[in-house]
Parts: structure tokens; sequence; C-alpha cells
């Protein structure tokens, strides 16, 4: 398993330390830190534009060109050799041919919002997964999926004939290649054999190197000759299916032949993806035959499933100088896996797959905003910045012509994170302090931990600000956000947890507590110290030899914990600016933005009245209901009580709700709670039953499949919701992406165009009364009919088409849908920003509202933000974020 690889890696190191042995394996450890970060940076753009669609694809392809793809432009390089002495040339290369690849894009936009100063120019490169290259603008790097950003490709990016052509480029546009690529081609030496060949220089580890440490099979067996300890291990290969060897192998290591207990995972496929447990000899080469025939890989590791033991990962960084390493292993992070009683019995089979390892639990990895890097890196002292430019600028040590980088730049961590310092700025008056609250008590608060987070860490590179992250905790009974006879002493007593950088960078919101709880514990935390100053220690006899490094900016400071009453009257003191997060329950149904107001606090999003009024779906639909004659048109809905769905007959409900409603279909969802969470597509009674079952049981997820219409896995609220609406489901016609149909305008797809209904999320931002329409993104829906959460907020899944095709819409439909997505929000009193979600005409622009959100999701993924580099000019989410935090202090003022 993964641990047993980490624990021997980091075995590994330590001797190294100790005697100086075996060079070659300690380089291969510290790799999987180095893959684990990349650059990025504000660019100066210089001299002329010109609009990249318009770029010949030939232009890239020579050697001497003398252009780059920044912020969707094409910008004219300059040759003056003092710009090019001070500024550092660096192309991010990321994307790749494994499943991993979107793994990838999360850690190339994860990078793009990091990296900041004025001696750093970033390209962007992607490989698709047939190896062909890109120059991507980091624009691009938004888009939420490999799959949304494979169809864009052809239109948006400067491709390349050839991989030696795009070496060549590369040779002659940048100084150094960071490699974000993950699995093969990133992990394996491919893409670094491939600048060996060219002499170009890099960060990480080399060729030969990588190839032996991604073979699972192979590294095993390297540390198992050197004496480390490794998880006894069998290999299959191709068709041979060795089953005598294979029972010897169980027979050696004790293990029953029928039902003996294994992992099955790809030796050269990254950590995650194809990796199962299988039950015995026949089983164990049934799923590695799965692998190989899946076309994962042909050479497939079989391991003893190891029980009892603590697993963890662990972020080794080099700080020596040039080809002399000097590794040093950050503060481990203990990997434990969630389970959630689905009914499987064998959850106690979880492995760290790829659903566990990428989405919001506790097994988050890549690089992404809360990856383990920036969270160890965190802990003793590195902020994003700080780290990854430390990565770069090291890097930069082992190639002699790059001397000039590594021994003397402008690397400066940009605002230190002490207690000290930080009292320094606050005595600036142009210093504006910000509160960013996420979490609560709904099914999407891991969801709005995820947009918080993204919002802090792209306000805190603005120098006038001060951003603080806060938690509002869950209650210790998680309380509906459909209870709305809460007491208002009940809110204003719940706790919120003011957060410093290090506790912030976890993957749920429980995370977030009990770190919180651990940091204040007096044992553990002067434990935690010791060890981080040990750490910091063994990093700075490194460090301090370098001119770049300019010190941690980091500090070891403690949560703070306060009654929401106390946190906004605190607020108050310092006068600083809510940025709301929250979604759902208390944070949209306008209860804490009238404690806000109370107060006299600024805050970002609509004010209580609308919030309340958005945030029910039927009081949504009763104050647009008049604009019918103006092209808006509302659902009919049918409200009941969960209570009366579980003691009724359900076919006697499922008949009196199909003919109020005067439909064959329905549409279920909870009456006040999130946008993704709980909505489902009911065909018939026992589609209803399904459902109500779940309701019943108190059931997180509804697998997949479980209704009579194929579907994905439907998130459930938790706790259940007391109010459900049903309404008719909405036939839109369906819209396919294929590789393999192509139409007159160029774009993959496959769509008949029958009930001329498509459906649409667009933002609205602006000020009450003139809120203006962004432009909005066709929802291409990867399974069943229903987004999911994934596909509404997180790399991996889902496709959207922003603005949407001129193939489906036509340019004066989707302005007349525009105009009165802007009467809509004008009508609910909408300020600040919102997203509508709506089926809109192809052909007449007539909207027919779905729901409003008042707290739209804000991850790194969300159309919000592709919706607003769409804008001309294009706002990226710093600046995107910085417009919604002024919105408010106009409101204010």
């Amino acid at each position: 398993m993964a641990s047993i690889a980490q624990a021997s890696k980091l075995a590994l190191l330590r001797q190294r330390q100790q005697n100086d042995a075996v060079g070659l394996n300690t380089r291969f450890t510290a790799y999987k830190s180095f893959v684990l970060s990349q650059n990025s940076v504000t660019v100066r753009l210089s001299k002329k534009w010109r609009s990249y669609s318009q770029t010949k694809r030939s232009g890239f392809g020579v050697p001497h060109a003398a252009a780059e793809v920044v912020d969707d432009r094409i910008v004219e390089k300059e040759e003056d050799s003092k710009e090019k002495d001070r500024v550092l040339r660096v192309g991010v290369v990321c994307g790749g041919p494994s499943a991993e690849r979107g793994i990838s894009l999360n850690s190339a936009r994860s990078v793009l919002d990091h990296i900041q100063g004025d001696d750093l120019r970033v390209s962007c490169y992607y490989i698709d997964c047939n190896l062909n290259a890109y120059a991507i603008s980091p624009a691009q790097a938004y888009s939420n999926t490999p799959a949304d950003f494979d169809f864009k490709l052809e239109n948006l990016a400067q491709g390349f004939q050839s991989l030696s052509e795009f070496a060549e480029h590369l040779a002659a546009s940048v100084d150094i290649v960071f490699p974000v690529i993950h699995g093969k081609f990133g992990e394996d030496g491919g893409i670094q054999e491939l600048l060996e060949e060219y002499n170009i220089p890099f960060v990480g580890t080399g060729s030969n190197e990588c190839l032996q440490a991604f073979d699972k099979y192979d590294a095993s067996m390297e540390l198992s000759k050197l004496g480390f300890i490794t998880a006894p291990s069998f290999l299959v290969q191709g068709s041979e299916r060795n089953e005598p060897e294979l029972s010897k192998w169980f027979a050696r290591n004790q293990l029953d032949p029928y039902s003996g207990k294994v992992v099955v995972k790809p030796a050269r496929a990254g950590s995650s993806i194809g990796v199962k447990v299988a039950y015995g000899v026949q089983d164990s080469l049934t799923k590695a035959n799965e692998i190989i025939s899946e076309g994962i890989d042909d050479r497939v590791l079989i391991e003893i499933f190891l029980k009892g033991g603590s697993e963890f990962t662990a972020i080794v960084l080099d700080v020596g100088s040039g080809l002399d390493c000097h590794p040093v292993v950050l503060l481990p992070t203990e990997v434990e896996l969630q389970f959630h009683g689905s009914g499987d019995a064998r959850e106690n089979d979880a492995i760290f797959n790829y659903r566990r390892k990428y989405l919001p639990t506790q097994q988050i990895s890549g690089m992404e905003q809360t990856s383990f890097l920036f969270q160890q890196a965190s802990k003793v002292g590195f902020s994003h910045s700080n780290i990854l430019r430390s990565i770069i600028y090291h890097a930069c040590l082992r190639f002699p012509n790059l001397a000039s980088f590594s021994s003397g730049s402008s690397h400066l961590p940009r605002r230190s994170k002490s207690s000290q310092i930080r009292e320094v700025i606050s005595n600036e008056e142009s210093t504006r302090k910000v509160s960013v609250i996420f979490g609560g008590n709904t099914s999407e608060r891991q969801v709005s931990l995820m947009s918080g987070t993204n919002v802090w860490l792209n306000l805190q590179a603005f120098d006038d600000l001060e951003v603080t992250p806060c938690l509002l905790a869950p209650t210790s009974e998680y309380s509906s956000s459909v209870d709305s006879d809460n007491k208002e002493n009940d809110v204003s007593s719940r706790t919120v947890w003011s957060l410093p950088y290090s506790l912030v960078l976890r993957h749920t919101t429980e995370e977030v507590i009990a770190a919180c709880i651990e940091a204040i514990e007096p044992t553990r935390a002067a434990l935690t110290s010791q060890l981080r100053n040990i750490v910091m220690n063994d990093l700075m006899e490194g460090l301090a030899k370098h001119s770049w490094f300019t010190g941690f900016d980091i500090a070891d400071e403690p949560p703070m914990r306060f009654s929401l009453e106390q946190w906004i009257k605190q607020a108050k003191e310092v006068q600083a600016t809510v940025f709301i997060a929250v979604h759902g329950g208390i944070g949209e149904d306008g209860t804490l933005q009238a404690m806000l107001e109370a107060e006299g606090v600024s805050y970002t999003g609509p004010g209580m009245i609308p919030s309340k009024t958005c945030m029910d779906k039927v009081a949504t639909s009763l104050a647009l209901n008049h604009l019918s004659t103006l092209g808006v048109l509302t659902i009919n809905k049918d409200v009941r009580r969960k209570e009366d769905l579980l003691n009724m007959p359900i076919l006697d409900v499922w008949h009196d709700l199909t003919s109020k409603l005067r439909c064959e279909t329905l549409c279920v969802k909870p009456a006040r709670d999130g946008c993704s969470t709980g909505v489902a597509r009911l065909c018939c009674a026992k589609d209803l039953e399904v459902y109500v079952k779940a309701l019943e049981d108190c059931l997180l997820r509804i697998p997949s499949n479980s209704l009579s219409k194929s579907h994905g896995v439907i998130e459930m609220p938790n706790p259940p919701p007391n109010l459900l609406i049903f309404e008719p489901f909405i036939e839109t016609d369906e819209i396919i992406v294929s590789t393999k149909s192509t139409n007159e305008n160029g774009l993959r797809l496959m769509w008949k165009g029958c009930s001329r209904w498509v459906e649409v999320t667009v933002g609205v931002i602006g000020k009450r009364g003139s809120m203006h329409s962004l432009s909005p993104s066709l929802t291409v829906k990867e399974t069943g009919d229903i987004l999911s959460l994934e596909e509404k907020f997180q790399g991996g899944t889902g496709i959207n088409l922003t603005p949407p095709p001129l193939s489906i819409i036509s340019k004066e439909a989707l302005e007349r849908c525009k105009e009165r997505i802007e009467l809509i929000a004008n009508t609910l009193q909408l300020e600040g920003f919102s997203r509508i979600d709506a089926f809109v005409n192809v052909d007449s622009g007539e909207v027919l509202i779905i729901e409003v959100n008042t707290v739209p999701g804000m991850t790194p993924s969300t159309v919000l933000i592709h919706q607003a580099l769409a804008e001309q000019p294009p706002m990226y989410p710093r600046q995107f974020f910085r417009l919604l935090l002024d919105l408010a202090l106009e409101r204010s003022t």
C-alpha cells in the first residue's frame, strides 16, 4: 500500500542523512516533494497584443519564436538582456496521458494562484492524453476537468507538431521547466528524459531515478536489497497468469489461497488509480487482469493487505547545494480513511483510492491548495508562495547557466504572518481588515471550506488587506438548515474559530476543528512546537547558505475561539469586512446577514431579505411569478414534510404529486438546502420509495444507479431536511461531447435540439438595482440528469461551455437571456454577487428559473471563475474576489 512505500522512502532518507550512502535512492525519495510543486506569477505584459485565437499554429513551433501565451494573449517578448538577467522564465507543464491529469490541472491552477513577483515570468503548457503538447494561457488552467479542458483545447490553445518541436520551443523560450504532470510521463521519467535530451533545466529528479521510483515493484525490490522493510509483493505481467507461482507466494506469506486479503494495484500508474482489494489467488488474478484489460498498466503488483498500522505521508525537501543533497523530512501527516456506513460489507477494504484521495475528505493529495505539501510546509513556516518559490530557486542551483538566479534573487516572502509584523501592518491606515467565514452545519460545509480557503488565499495577495480565515463550527448535533425556529441566542452562541495559516489547510471542517482542539491542548502543542523547531533548524542548516532565501513567513500561532456574537462584535471593533462563504444554513437564509447588519458590520453578497427569499425556493418562485409576460417563468412546486412522506403510502403520494403537478416525472430537492445535495429525478413510485428510504435511514449518499434511470452518486443532506420540494422534471436536450463527431463549427458536440431548452448557470455581480449578468455557462452532465457536487464545484468531472456555443444558442437569444437574468437579480434585490440556475429556451431566450444561490461556490473549479475570465478584460480569481470585497465596502459607506 501507499503507506509502506512512503514509510520506506522516509526511512531511506534518514539513513542517507546518517551515513551519506546511496545518493540515487535519496534523490528518488526527495522527488516526491518536487513533483508536488510548480510555479506561476503575475506577468508584466509588454508591447503588442494579438488575439490568442488569431495566432497561426506555426507560431510556436520554431526555436527562435519570440512569443509566449500570457493572459489569453500572445505577448511579444522583449529581448533586452537586462530584463533576461533579472526575470526567471519558468515553463509550467501540466496534463499528461494518465487518468490523474485532472489532478495535474488542479495543481497547475493552484500554483498560478500563489506565485507572485516581478522576478518570475510564467508560460503554461499542457500535454494531452495522446502526448500532444500545447502552449496555453493561464486562464485555460481554470477549466475544471480534463474533458472540459480537452474540449476547448482545439480553439483556445496553440499546438506543436511534435514533442521535439515542443522541446525546441522550451529551450528557446524558458529558463527552467517545472513539470506538474502526475502519473505517466510526469513521474516515470518521460518528461524528464525529453528535457535532458534538449539540455533544458527542470525542477525535480532526473529521468532514471524517476523511472525507478515510479515502478512500485522495482522500487520495493531496490529498497529491500538495501535492507529496508517492505510489504511482500508479487508481480503480474501482461497475459502471464502465473497461478502456481502466486499460490506459492500466498503460502509463503501465510495467506489463505481462497480468502487471503491482498491489495492489487498498477505498478506504474500513480498511487490511486486502479487500486483494488482482492481475496485469494483467483480473485487476485481476476483483479489484476481487469487492471491490464482496462489499459491502466500491464504490470500489476499484488501486496499483502496490512492491518493495524498507521498510514502517513511525508513531504521531503532537498535544501542542499547543487548536486550535494540535504533532504529534510517535514512533519508527517497521518492518513485516516473515512467510512460512511454505506452498507457495503467490505467498506473495511477501503484503500487510498481516487475518490478518497482527491475529493473533499481527509485524503486529498496532489498539489491543490490544501494538499499535504502546503499543510506540512506551512506547519514549519512556509506560505504557499514561499515554499513554491524556494523550490524553484533551489532547482536553479543544479544548472550553471542559472547561477545568477540562484546566487542573487529578489525572492522575498510577500508578507510575514507573525503577530509582530501583523501588528505593524494593523497600524497602517490604508490596511483593511477582512474576515472570511466558512463552514457551518449544512451538507455543503466541505464545499464551503474549499470556497473560503480559496477566497482567503487569493485575497492574501493584496498588501492593503489583512485577511483572517474563520471557521463557523458545526453544532454538536447538526441542525437542519430547514429549522427556522432556532432562537437567536442559540445561533449567537455558536462557535467561530479564528484560524492561523497552517490550520486552515485541511480537507474537512471536522479535521479543522480537531486540529484547533489539538493546537490548544498544552501537551500536544508543546510536542508539536518541539518537532517544528527541530525541522526548521534542519531546514535552515541548508537554506541559510542560499542568498535567495530570506526566512520563513508563517508563525506558529494558536487558533482563537469565539462565540458568533463575540466574533461579530470584534469585527465591528476593528472595522472588518466579512466575506461570507458559508453555504446554506445561516449563511444564506439571512440570519448571519441580520446579525452583521445589527452591529453595522459590512459583508459580501445580498442583504438579509433577499437572502431569506432566495434560500426558500418556493418564496423565490412567488417573488418572480409576475414576470411571466417578460419572459421569466417559474416552475410549479409542491412542498411535503418528511414525516408525511414516511407515514403515507408511497403509491398514494406518487399519484397525488403527479396529478397536482400534471407530469409523469418528478424532481425532488430540499426546500431550503444547497443547490446540489438531495436533488434527484424520480420516474416512478419505486424511485420515490428509494428516496424516502434514504431519508428515513439518514443515508449520506444514494449509490449510483439506485433509481430507475441511470445516475451517479446522489449526495444527501446531513441531517435529512424536514421539508422537500417536488416539481415537474424539465426535460432538456441532451448534449453529448464526442471525440468522434465534429460539427460545422469545429465543436465536438452532438445535440438534437428537440425540446429547445438547455440548462445554464450564470453569475450576477454589481450593486443593487444595476446587477450585471456574466456570460452564462451551458452545463453538460457526465452522469445522469442532475449535476453532482463534483460537477459543480471540483476538478475531476464536469464540462461547462462558457459562453454557450452559437451552434446551440444564438447571440441574440443569449443577450435576451442575460437581460432576463439581470431582471431576476434586480427583482430579488440582489447585490454583490449571486448565482442563478435556470433553463433557457435557445430560440426565444426565455428563462425558466430553477433557483438562486446568494452564496455561490467559490472553489477554484467553479463556473463563476470561468465566467469572470470570459469577461473583457478577463477577471482572474484574485481580481474577482477583490471586486466582490470592494462592492461590500461601497455598500456600507
